[in-house]
């Protein structure tokens, strides 16, 4: 691994985030407490409550310039979690938060950050700091303060991502998708430093800007290589020496702007004060501390060591701002142990920055460099382009480059291999983006490939690799090795951070001889990996701020992951979950026979076509066939259920057929207008349900009304007919009415049925929906069958023959006129 540069910016990290997980479950300060410096606001943003349903995902983006001082975030969600209940809950729904610095945090692409959330949760950071570019993810907690300064984070660009469940199945689409929602609401400040010259989190800390200036070539001689043309650029601090006492740290701050080889730290001139001390210099610690993006501390920095003994050498730095701290020690013990006299150590800083000509870059800038320039995509999504060395003309889509025109003829050392380096920029706003790296040859490929952000890689210093099918950075969240062979390297970079990045290849075996074969190269920005590895479709969107374009994947019924590659029902599975989503649909036969039977047409017609709609909307939900267009198919089946369900309700009235279609066109438009709103909320059961108990209310009602006529003359009449016996009669006759109407027998199977309906759905999640929503289908058909049969049909009843009576002589009276 490259120890140099990735684990001391990692433990920064690391660190910076142990502030933040101590902020979840804890106490923080607030952001007044901190206030009274000299700071002002150079952002701030407010994000409005905002609800995340099950496998939803918001990202928000914070820029953070080099002159900030402290970020500040205030978080409330309804999420009512505790550690304890953490390891609990499947992480499917569990809601996490998650951070990574300079691009989108993306937790489903392996379980190492959930080995990281378990750990933290633990109190333990074993096995985390081995991780490159990481990310790190916490449970959401309900409440959180925080405050983060330039001392524990870099500047740049910091991601935050809230997630309602990960893993493979988070992409994957769903035929329902249920579980518990949360809604957050956050605020985001960052504060800045007045003055340019003072920083840290209350800005009371002076940084002297070193002044830099070129110093022409290397010594004027001839380097190693041979070249000439090898630029030092020198740094001083202002004045001619600096002084300062035991314990004493002094914060420099230098901007490197072009790719340097090397950045040398060394003091010169290193004498104790007073003069007439009798201690000698060479034995005290003159402690170095340099930091990328962010003021270093003897317990958090990038590169370390003692000036006084040798200089500090950086080899391949990156591009941008640096911070260097001196610290002096054991003062007091080379000047014989006395505190009585003020003791400083003074000393000169000089920094050189090795630069290379354009197009050369690598050890003594032997090596040959391209920066490629940028190629947009036809008809392509925002920021989707191709990478072309100058000068190369464009053949096709896949923008493939011959590779030996390319390379480097020089080997340092006498080695036997050569680097030779290409950069290219990722545009700001860019970061959900996908880097896609492939070699293909027609021979075995003899190379090495190292990526780097920001610097120039090397063995020792990269972010990702690639030597060969057994060494490269698969163990990285962020790194996709698809099917290597001997002629072929084909990897993704996840969420690639914005900037300069430089891919070295290393050519092996050089000096063997002139390879006849070729070897193409191809580099792209995409925004869907392996095109969602042709299992889905690749969608597009903006974090909260509005400032990244990110895309994902929205996976079929069968796959998961963030590419789509993850089969999570096989072929076979999914033959069966199709079979019993259809063919559970057949039980509609047994209602729709019943009602055919007793000559019920109209609900036969609702029956029948319920249960066929709701087999073609399965049909068309699993892949399988689509007759029309899905959402024709489902507001058909969702319609046509809530129907059948109230007509199950109505048909247990004995009221003439003018009632019930009255009553049946009400409730068509009702159930109409809930299925064509939001029909898969769940809200709707209960609706149905009440709509269907209150058309049986509403039957009996007519029916009562209609029975009992002399009920509705005056009051009085009412009240002197009306006596205490005569209510008490009339009562246990309804009694006698209502058990006579019904078979109880099939009336309580189909009670049963419908429990087990109601059961069945209330188990239905995104995985086991196949099960019970054919458990569902059977037993909700049932209940209307047992509900029809338990209907005693009364022939001959009085009160239908007066109104048939009436209605045929209606009809031949108006026959007869129109004759």
């Amino acid at each position: 691994m490259a120890e140099n540069s990735i684990l001391c910016s990692v433990s920064s990290l690391i660190l910076s985030l142990f502030t933040l997980f101590s902020c979840l479950f804890g106490h923080c300060n607030s952001v007044d407490q901190l206030g009274g410096y000299d700071t002002f606001t150079i952002s701030s943003f407010k994000y409005p409550e905002t609800q995340i349903r099950p496998f939803d995902m918001r990202y928000i983006r914070v820029d953070l310039p080099p002159w900030f001082s402290s970020m500040s975030i205030s978080l409330k969600s309804s999420v009512d979690l505790d550690i304890k209940s953490i390891e609990k809950v499947p992480k499917s729904v569990l809601p996490m938060i998650c951070f990574r610095d300079g691009s989108l945090p993306l937790p489903d692409v392996s379980n190492t950050s959930l080995k990281a959330l378990v750990a933290l949760s633990n109190g333990s950071f074993e096995g985390i700091q081995v991780l490159q570019n990481t990310e790190q993810c916490y449970p959401v907690p309900r409440n959180m303060t925080m405050k983060l300064t330039n001392e524990q984070i870099s500047a740049g660009v910091l991601y935050f991502g809230l997630f309602n469940g990960v893993g493979p199945t988070r992409t994957q689409s769903k035929m329902i998708v249920r579980g518990p929602a949360y809604s957050f609401a956050a605020n985001i400040s960052v504060e800045g430093c007045i003055t340019s010259t003072m920083q840290g989190q209350y800005c009371n800390q002076t940084v002297e800007l070193l002044s830099c200036g070129l110093s022409g070539s290397s010594s004027g001689n001839v380097s190693v290589s041979g070249f000439f043309n090898q630029s030092m650029v020198s740094c001083r601090n202002n004045f001619e020496t600096s002084c300062h006492g035991d314990g004493e740290m002094k914060i420099y701050s230098l901007e490197i702007l072009r790719i340097a080889e090397f950045l040398t730290i060394s003091a010169q001139d290193v004498r104790l004060r007073p003069l007439n001390s009798t201690g000698n210099s060479s034995g005290l610690d003159l402690m170095c501390f340099a930091r990328y993006g962010a003021m270093p501390s003897a317990t958090l920095h990038d590169y370390s060591g003692n000036l006084n003994k040798s200089p500090l050498v950086i080899h391949f730095p990156e591009v941008g701002r640096w911070y260097v701290s001196i610290l002096a020690l054991n003062l007091s013990k080379e000047i014989g142990g006395s505190q009585s006299n003020v003791s400083k150590v003074c000393y000169s800083l000089e920094l050189q920055e090795l630069e290379c000509p354009l197009g050369k870059a690598g050890p003594n800038c032997s090596s040959e460099r391209y920066m490629l320039q940028t190629v947009l995509r036809k008809d392509s999504t925002p920021f989707e382009s191709y990478y072309l060395p100058y000068g190369e003309k464009v053949m096709s889509d896949a923008a493939n480059f011959l590779l030996e025109p390319l390379l480097s003829n020089y080997s340092f050392g006498g080695g036997l291999d050569t680097w030779t380096y290409f950069l290219l920029n990722v545009p700001r706003g860019a970061a959900g983006g996908n880097l896609h790296v492939r070699l293909m040859s027609d021979r075995n490929i003899n190379y090495e490939i190292y990526a780097r952000n920001g610097g120039l890689p090397s063995l020792v210093n990269w972010d990702y690799y690639y030597v060969n099918k057994t060494s490269s950075s698969q163990g990285s969240m962020f790194f996709v090795l698809y099917n290597p062979s001997e002629e072929k390297v084909d990897f993704y970079i996840l969420y690639v951070r914005e900037g300069i990045w430089n891919i070295a290849l290393r050519h092996l075996n050089s000096t063997g001889g002139t390879s006849n074969g070729q070897t193409t190269m191809s580099i792209s920005l995409e925004r869907c990996p392996k095109r969602c590895s042709y299992h889905g479709d690749c969608r597009s969107a903006l974090d909260a701020s509005g400032l990244t374009s990110y895309s994902f994947c929205a996976c079929d019924r069968n796959h998961g992951g963030f590419d789509c590659s993850i089969e999570i029902v096989s072929h076979q599975g999914h033959i069966w979950q199709s079979i019993a989503l259809i063919a559970s649909n057949g039980a509609a036969v047994l209602p729709a026979f019943w009602a055919l039977r007793q000559k019920a047409f109209a609900e036969w017609v609702i029956y029948t076509a319920s249960g066929i709609s709701s087999g073609l909307y399965h049909a068309c939900d699993v892949g399988a066939w689509c007759a029309l267009s899905f959402g024709v198919l489902q507001f058909m089946d969702f319609w046509l259920s809530f129907m059948a369900v109230v007509s199950t309700f109505v048909y247990l009235t004995t009221i003439d057929e003018v009632y019930k279609r009255t009553i049946h066109t009400v409730v068509a438009i009702l159930t109409a207008l809930m299925a064509i709103t939001k029909a898969t909320r769940s809200s709707n059961i209960i609706l149905v349900m009440a709509i269907g108990a209150l058309g049986l209310l509403v039957g009996w009602l007519i029916e009562f009304s209609i029975k009992h006529r002399s009920l509705s003359f005056s009051t009085d009449l009412c009240l002197n007919r009306l006596e205490g016996w005569r209510i008490r009669e009339w009562l246990q006759n309804l009694v006698k009415i209502v058990l006579k109407r019904f078979r109880w027998g099939f009336l309580l199977a189909g009670f049963t049925a419908l429990a087990m309906a109601a059961i069945s759905r209330e188990l239905e999640n995104s995985q086991n929906y196949w099960i019970w929503h054919s458990v569902w289908h059977v037993t909700i058909y049932s209940s209307s069958f047992f509900f029809l049969c338990s209907k005693v049909i009364t022939i001959n009843s009085g009160i239908e023959r007066p109104t048939d009576g009436i209605y045929q002589l209606t009809r031949q009276d108006s026959l007869s006129r129109g004759a």
